[in-house]
């Protein structure tokens, strides 16, 4: 080692000080120099960031494993290569961007390299959510977009989501194709960075006008807002892109009675109000909650930076605020569009729904009590996404969901999105208050039918080259020696989605997942527990699901819940043993 780097992380570093890179980034790595922060820059230098099957996202600073300038311009000059490769005739695309630090920098760049590569650019005039790229470039009829987001991931991160002509993010064969372009650039010197500026055009109003207009013709009960009576609601962004399109949308269904969080209104990157602005986490809707406490209010959404995940807070049969997770604010919204399109004789024999793997099988359960056909699909709306758009024109989709809270209905879009998810658990909310009962009141009847469903999703962060080697190591130890029993429970089936092979444990039987390959590892308990094991594709975390469920005559009490979570505790427990 030199200078306590590996010969090969120390040529990246005299390579990023000698080449065309921007003097704010080399002078940060003199500093980390300086201060023998050799760990540092090690992490910053040990890899190229990889832009993987959805794009990038990484912490920011400099170096070749970090969100900045040159990866930004590398992944679009690469994604300008396809692009100019294999359409025929002009090309265009849009280019937007979330709340983030120098996210609006990064989507000038975005526009830059694009227009410099003879391409036509869309830019949104200031930062909109994800949904409504996807809207935008399905309506301008483009070929490709790019989102300048890390999500809910926390401040120091930025993000690059890229997406396909039918809106949703790019999937196979184009995302191999587009990674092998982005590889194939070796430095600053191969990207063109001179904007054509008569290829860059504003949008904006307009085109929110529309998107909020096409999400209104997703309300399934629209007269149920007329309702409403004294229903509540709470809306946070939580500083995101929420902020103007979720209110105008609900103002404009017809909801009166909405407050925002004013102090997490104002688009910050810094968050200042929150550890971390991801829905899933109560910490970020405290704020939230306890203005409804205030309020009265009866409902509580905050979405996250991006405005394609909603957290839904409502209030339980003690009048408390609970939170709801991800599989139960999917099936409220699966059960609540299936039944009212059957109320209304809209339910037809090629009408679908659509799931994740590691989401709750309560929604198989409910699609089926509806007849309708539920698709499972890997983790990631792209995959959902995709399903779509192949069933475009001789089936409907009705509602899709994950367990990260992200959720859509409608087909108005290729990807999740909290603007339509928001206002149909607003509908929902206003639909039950208006029928005596409510959103917590109706999940007890669902359990009371299909049994009581209780799911935790635990992630271990092991950040940096250790880390993923640790992750793959635990990954192949799984594979080689999987666990026999979990929580005192038989193992009876294992679905490796690498290998593509299901196995049934007792009989050794196999079968084939009709699925593209994914590092993703679930076993299935003789209890019907649901174990499932798959490393995060955006962030240096492996994910475990567990998911346990009672029989249906066993009701919904406190003991009962006490006993699954126990359950998934024992799970767990056998899994880190």
């Amino acid at each position: 080692m030199t200078n306590g780097l590996t010969p090969d992380i120390q040529t990246k570093v005299d390579n990023w000080l000698e080449g065309a890179y921007s003097e704010e980034s080399k002078t940060q790595v003199r500093s980390w120099i300086r201060e023998e922060a050799w760990a540092t820059l090690t992490d910053a230098f040990y890899r190229d960031l990889e832009f993987g099957t959805g794009g990038l996202r990484g912490v920011m600073g400099a170096g070749t494993n970090r969100m900045n300038r040159y990866t930004v311009a590398r992944a679009t000059q690469g994604l300008s290569n396809y692009l100019n490769r294999v359409v025929d005739g002009d090309v265009s695309v849009v280019v937007t961007h979330d709340n983030r630090n120098r996210a609006r920098e990064f989507a000038q760049l975005v526009a830059d390299v694009f227009s410099a590569n003879g391409i036509r650019v869309w830019l949104f005039e200031g930062m909109r959510p994800t949904p409504e790229l996807s809207y935008a470039i399905r309506e301008l009829g483009c070929q490709s977009g790019v989102m300048l987001t890390a999500s809910h991931n926390p401040k120091e991160y930025s993000g690059y989501k890229a997406y396909w002509a039918d809106g949703g993010q790019v999937i196979p064969p184009h995302d191999h194709e587009i990674i092998a372009e982005v590889k194939a650039i070796s430095g600053p010197d191969e990207i063109r960075v001179e904007p054509d500026t008569s290829r860059i055009k504003p949008i904006g109003s307009d085109m929110d006008k529309a998107f909020i207009d096409t999400v209104l013709t997703e309300q399934v009960r629209p007269e149920a807002v007329g309702m409403a009576g004294d229903l509540g609601i709470v809306y946070s962004p939580i500083h995101g892109t929420g902020v103007e399109l979720i209110p105008a949308a609900l103002k404009a269904a017809g909801f009166r009675n909405v407050s925002r969080v004013e102090s997490q209104c104002s688009p910050d990157g810094n968050f200042p109000t929150v550890v971390y602005p991801n829905p899933e986490e109560e910490e970020a809707l405290t704020l939230a909650i306890e203005q409804a406490r205030v309020t009265g209010a009866g409902l509580v959404m905050a979405t996250d930076p991006d405005a394609d995940r909603v957290g839904v807070v409502v209030r339980n049969a003690d009048g408390d605020l609970e939170l709801l997770n991800g599989n139960q604010t999917a099936a409220l919204l699966f059960d609540y569009v299936l039944a009212g399109k059957q109320e209304k004789g809209d339910l037809k024999p090629e009408d679908y729904v659509v799931k994740t793997i590691v989401t709750s099988s309560l929604l198989d359960r409910l699609a089926d009590r509806y007849g309708v056909e539920c698709f499972n699909v890997l983790t990631g709306f792209k995959y959902i996404g995709e399903l779509m758009t192949r069933l475009e024109g001789s089936r409907r989709f009705l509602v899709g969901g994950e367990e990260s809270y992200g959720y859509l209905i409608g087909e108005h879009v290729r990807d999740k999105d909290a603007v339509v998810s928001c206002l149909l658990i607003a509908e929902m909310a206003a639909w039950y208050h208006s029928q005596g009962s409510s959103l917590y009141g109706r999940l007890q009847e669902i359990h009371r039918e299909f049994g009581l469903y209780r799911e935790r999703l635990v992630s271990i962060k092991k950040a940096g080259k250790e880390g993923g080697e640790e992750i793959a190591a635990l990954m192949r130890s799984l594979r080689e020696t999987p666990p026999l029993e979990l929580g005192g429970s038989r193992i009876v089936a294992i679905r490796d989605y690498q290998s593509r092979v299901e196995k049934q444990v007792v009989s050794g039987n196999e079968r084939s997942i009709d699925l593209p390959k994914s590092n993703v590892l679930q076993f299935e308990t003789d209890r019907g527990d649901v174990v499932s094991v798959r490393p995060s594709g955006t962030e240096p975390k492996i994910k475990f699901y567990v998911s346990v469920h009672s029989k249906p005559d066993e009701g919904d009490s406190d003991d009962l819940r006490d006993r699954l979570e126990r359950r998934i505790d024992s799970i767990l427990d056998d899994l880190n043993g």
